[in-house]
């Protein structure tokens, strides 16, 4: 398979710039699932099925991309190729199964999520098994401090959103319909704990892949989860007033935002 560097160096300039134009838009529009559902979005489907919709496209995407790669056995690519598939394995095949309720999910908001999550999987698969020199990651990357490192923030970043959901599924008991303070773990610091943790995570990807392609998917993380983290902490403060301002947590970073 060819690919042109020049019309893959422009696609990232182009998804960069979309992704600030989306943390703008996203400050005036709500995205309407979870928290935040509303029917103005349209048809539905069960929350269950529709995370395994979204999800599960980028998974088989990125496997077909290292699939037919001439260097999908080479270690150091096959390494970022597996963490980066461990996330969407359990994004789509665990994480949605483990949701409770009877929640929905808009078609349109799990379209739109296939289409950002294809796209990504030719920037981060592109880069890895295709567009990148040949010789951009040796077996020695393995050792490198970038690859060290970004792992290190990877796994962390993982370990707090997984920990930050199950948290936030055993807020209720069965049958209640109440909402609740989050506080535990990293929800002691901020009020949208699960993406910090996935914030966290692609920072660290880009960190270990040391790529502007990976650098693009952790600006469009931020993107997408900050203002939707700004809206779940202005609803918090509405609806639990002095109860939750007093706990002095950020939106999604720590001490800072």
């Amino acid at each position: 398979m060819s690919w042109n560097i020049e019309i893959f160096n422009v696609m990232l300039a182009v998804m960069a710039v979309l992704a600030v134009i989306v943390f703008i838009a996203l400050h005036f529009v709500e995205a309407g699932y979870g928290m935040m559902y509303t029917r103005k979005w349209g048809a539905t489907v069960n929350n269950r099925l529709g995370w395994v919709l979204m999800e599960a496209p980028v998974f088989v995407a990125m496997a077909l991309l290292w699939y037919f790669s001439s260097r999908r056995w080479e270690i150091a690519p096959l390494v970022m190729f597996l963490l980066f598939e461990l996330h969407y394995f359990q994004r789509s095949f665990v994480f949605p199964f483990l949701i409770r309720g009877k929640g929905k999910m808009p078609v349109s908001i799990i379209l739109m999520g296939v289409t950002f999550n294809l796209l990504n999987a030719v920037m981060q698969g592109g880069w890895i098994f295709y567009v990148s020199p040949a010789a951009r990651y040796p077996e020695s990357w393995l050792a490198s401090p970038q690859f060290v490192l970004g792992t290190a923030i990877f796994f962390l970043g993982m370990g707090i959103n997984i920990h930050s959901d199950s948290v936030i599924r055993h807020l209720r008991r069965p049958g209640d319909t109440r909402h609740y303070i989050p506080r535990k773990g990293m929800f002691r610091y901020v009020s949208s704990a699960n993406y910090f943790g996935e914030f966290v995570e692609w920072t660290g990807f880009a960190i270990l892949t040391w790529s502007w392609a990976g650098a693009v998917f952790a600006l469009w993380t931020f993107a997408n989860l900050a203002p939707r983290a700004g809206k779940i902490h202005d609803r918090y403060r509405k609806e639990f007033g002095d109860e939750f301002t007093r706990l002095h947590v950020k939106k999604i970073i720590p001490y800072i935002y």
